[in-house]
């Protein structure tokens, strides 16, 4: 009966925190960077101290948000690699995939990789600390892909390492810029971006083993 109730009472608590991490998407996608707690609490129907309960701080709501959209940004780009096209097409509907994604909530990727805009030197809170781990965690699943894609050779983890922290790089790079001015169109800025990733991309061999790329 303790475990069962223990259970229950574990499952209601993810409950709230997904609804409060609901409300905190919404207060987000319309103020970005400039989201605040005291917001998020209102929009959640809540006061600020419980909002601290469930997350610490900003920060503990940020790293919260972070996973939650990062796990959909990754599962987008898987989606875009299993995709059945010739591997050309699949680089540039993965590229296209991240693109998109920051185009259709630029809110979101503003809170996420510039949370310093709204307050400028606030403490504790510093674009680098927090956006950093999420670049760093996209490099590391697209190395994985990669890896188990392409025949890259005797140096293939060390390559693919190399490749999936330098591409998500570029993307990052590329997609803040392009966001920001809006240059050319998307469709435009993922072919010029397959052009740069193309070279020994398109003469690497498929792993035997491997789900083909």
């Amino acid at each position: 009966m303790e475990t069962s109730q223990r259970d229950e009472q574990q499952r209601a608590a993810e409950q709230r925190r997904r609804e409060l991490l609901e409300a905190a998407d919404r207060v987000v996608l319309r103020d970005g960077p400039g989201a605040s707690m005291n917001a998020i609490a209102a929009e959640a129907g809540i006061t600020k101290p419980i909002l601290y309960r469930h997350f610490g701080d900003k920060g503990g709501l940020y790293r919260a948000l972070a996973v939650r959209h990062t796990d959909a940004l990754l599962s987008g780009l898987r989606a875009a690699l299993d995709a059945p096209a010739g591997r050309r097409e699949r680089v540039e509907a993965t590229l296209d995939s991240y693109l998109a994604a920051i185009e259709a909530r630029p809110q979101v990727y503003r809170f996420l990789m510039h949370p310093d805009e709204a307050r400028p030197g606030d403490p504790g809170f510093d674009v680098g600390r927090h956006s950093a781990p999420l670049l760093r965690r996209m490099g590391e699943e697209l190395a994985l892909v990669i890896t188990e894609r392409v025949d890259l050779g005797p140096d293939g983890d060390e390559l693919a390492r190399a490749w999936g922290h330098g591409i998500v790089g570029m993307m990052h790079a590329a997609g803040d810029w392009w966001l920001r001015e809006r240059p050319c169109p998307r469709g435009r800025l993922v072919r010029h971006l397959a052009d740069l990733l193309w070279g020994r991309l398109a003469v690497s061999g498929e792993r035997a083993d491997g789900p083909g790329f």
